[in-house]
């Protein structure tokens, strides 16, 4: 019976402290008092109701700005911004503090949640990687200037998943070049990926794509450039298995050169 009871009521209830609660930031945002706004605002942070910190903390900024209240505000108003998922926004405020206030307690945090700011809006791999790039450039040169800071740590790891991103999308990015039977831009692709990545761990299954897209590249090309290609594609697979010799990719690739041997002594005898 209470249970219906409290069923019944709670709704009610809930709609009356919402309205009482809406109420007061009403009133709070309206006033003319800005130090009201201000701790009003740092108490809607605490307990991390961001959407109404931020509303109240972009009204007083501009008032406090160059006042002892001001480098608080702006620092919590960032942070707001951040929590809210808004990061490159965030990025930006976190920025802007860091150079306007240089010798706050809050600078070097400040100046890592920038980088970190723009790591957070850095999408899948599958998309563009601008924000990835930008966050990469961020935290190694936070880390270059404060290499003994406590947030080091953590600005290492976010560059490692960030390579690890990159690594990614410009492996997909090749192998779909492959996919598409475009083998002449595979190739390149396949080399340009070594190159950028020399110590990713997709290089091996990249040394035997490369292979196997020179190969199906000389399959389909007419016959004045087959040799050239199939001599090029030998080369590929000797370096793979300098590589890899104990490769998973090995009894494929050797079939492949196989045929490669028999298509260039055919080819030599024209």
């Amino acid at each position: 019976m209470l249970i219906r009871v409290f069923l019944r009521v709670f709704p009610f209830v809930f709609i009356f402290f919402s309205l009482v609660s809406c109420s007061k930031f009403r009133r709070i945002e309206k006033s003319t008092d800005w130090r009201i706004k201000y701790e009003a605002a740092l108490n809607y942070y605490e307990n991390e109701d961001y959407y109404r910190s931020t509303i109240l903390f972009d009204q007083i900024l501009p008032i406090v700005r160059g006042l002892p209240e001001g480098e608080k505000v702006q620092f919590y108003s960032a942070y707001s911004q951040y929590y809210q998922g808004f990061y490159l926004l965030a990025s930006h405020q976190f920025k802007v503090f860091y150079e306007t206030y240089a010798r706050s307690d809050f600078a070097i945090e400040s100046e890592f949640m920038y980088a970190y700011s723009l790591y957070s809006n850095s999408p899948t791999y599958n998309l563009d990687q601008t924000s990835s790039l930008e966050a990469v450039v961020a935290m190694q040169n936070f880390i270059n200037r404060h290499s003994q800071s406590e947030f080091r740590e953590k600005a290492t790891e976010v560059i490692d998943d960030i390579q690890q991103k990159l690594e990614r999308k410009g492996f997909e990015n090749a192998r779909q070049y492959y996919k598409l039977q475009r083998y002449d831009a595979a190739v390149i692709a396949f080399e340009s990926f070594s190159s950028d990545f020399p110590d990713s761990h997709y290089n091996e299954e990249v040394g035997f794509l490369k292979f196997v897209a020179q190969y199906e590249w000389a399959e389909k090309s007419i016959t004045s450039k087959q040799l050239e290609r199939y001599k090029l594609a030998q080369e590929y697979y000797i370096e793979f298995i300098d590589s890899y010799p104990t490769s998973s990719f090995l009894n494929e690739a050797e079939k492949k050169y196989g045929n490669s041997l028999n298509r260039i002594t055919e080819l030599a005898k024209k």
